[in-house]
């Protein structure tokens, strides 16, 4: 039979992560979907003329799409 002692010496609050303030994840996400709209801009320019139409998703769309994946990946322990 195991020993299941151990469990009773673990803290309630060591196993939850700090939480990232959210100003501090605002500030990251507006800084991520400034720098990548340009770029979005760009490149949804040149699929649109390169493909001789407009595409589905649009260039904020799409810097949004960046910001929302980015930013979560910087907080990450």
């Amino acid at each position: 039979m195991s020993d299941q002692s151990y469990i009773s010496h673990v803290q309630p609050k060591a196993a939850h992560h700090r939480r990232t303030p959210k100003a501090e994840y605002a500030t990251y996400f507006a800084l991520i979907l400034i720098l990548a709209l340009p770029v979005q801009c760009l490149a949804w320019l040149g699929s649109a003329l390169r493909h001789m139409r407009l595409p589905a998703v649009g260039p904020l769309a799409r810097a949004l799409r960046d910001a929302e994946e980015i930013t979560p990946s910087i907080f990450r322990p």
